[in-house]
């Protein structure tokens, strides 16, 4: 069987690969706080106790974030560098100041980032040009009728908008940027976060469209239950599993995924840290 030209990725990537989630590391740097969109089941924060995304105990500066990965590449295993928040990472011109660096200091780690898409039309061009290899879009909807209830606002080109324009803005450019992105050789995982009773049945259409636009991967994450959707229930085991399932008919899942930290660092399965066990007097 001929290997896919993505595989020098997926094989080492823990959050592609499920083999290696608990043999090689990760570290997310979190130098991009700033976000243009507002997702109704997200609350960004500060602060040292919550594993999940959107958290990190607090903001780097890019110096401060390359030298934390000298640091931690010396000390374990790592295969992967990426951008993950906790704000949007194309929202922040710093994360192209970092991977351009990283880019020259550490040529063997894979590079990678996470992005609620809105700007992906906009930077796929420099996403290439820096070797960013994989990105990680979260796609929650591309029906408007769905979309405008997961999502309450989107700032785009200096104007606010909102409810269901602001949704066909968001999914327009999400789908462009993947299509852009694939075109340029630059691997796309999507994320799908599963809300029953709003989305749980439409993430088989998100993935008939974002493999028809070239993602490579797609990963099913349960709702955390924030902000207005608070008094969501969280989906269970079998339900994920179930949609996981249906979605893979389509195009491959990725089912180890923990979750990060927009500031987590290590091996996902195994060792796993975050930022409040460095202090930001190290460096």
């Amino acid at each position: 069987m001929k290997e896919s030209k993505f595989a020098h990725i997926t094989k080492v990537h823990p959050c592609f690969n499920e083999k290696m989630h608990d043999k090689v590391g990760r570290i997310h740097v979190p130098i991009a706080p700033k976000c243009n969109i507002q997702c109704n089941f997200c609350t960004r924060d500060i602060n040292k106790c919550e594993v999940r995304p959107g958290v990190a105990s607090r903001v780097m500066t890019v110096d401060d974030a390359i030298e934390h990965v000298r640091k931690v590449t010396g000390e374990m295993p790592i295969s992967v560098v990426g951008v993950a928040g906790p704000g949007d990472a194309l929202f922040n011109d710093e994360t192209f100041e970092f991977f351009k660096r990283v880019g020259e200091e550490f040529p063997e780690l894979i590079k990678c980032m996470s992005t609620n898409g809105l700007l992906l039309p906009d930077k796929a061009d420099l996403i290439a040009e820096l070797g960013i290899n994989s990105v990680t879009v979260t796609v929650n909807a591309v029906d408007p009728e769905i979309g405008k209830e997961i999502y309450s606002g989107v700032f785009y080109d200096g104007k606010m908008y909102k409810g269901e324009e602001a949704f066909k803005i968001l999914s327009k450019n999400q789908l462009e940027g993947i299509e852009k992105l694939a075109k340029k050789d630059v691997v796309v995982k999507v994320n799908a976060v599963l809300i029953p009773g709003l989305n749980d049945e439409h993430i088989i259409d998100i993935a008939k469209e974002v493999k028809k636009r070239g993602a490579s991967l797609m990963n099913v994450i349960p709702l955390i239950p924030l902000n207005k959707f608070k008094d969501y229930e969280k989906p269970g085991c079998a339900q994920i599993s179930q949609v996981r399932d249906a979605v893979e008919e389509i195009i491959p899942v990725f089912r180890a995924c923990t979750q990060c930290r927009a500031d987590a660092y290590g091996v996902p399965g195994k060792e796993d840290k975050h930022l409040d066990m460095t202090p930001a007097s190290h460096y």
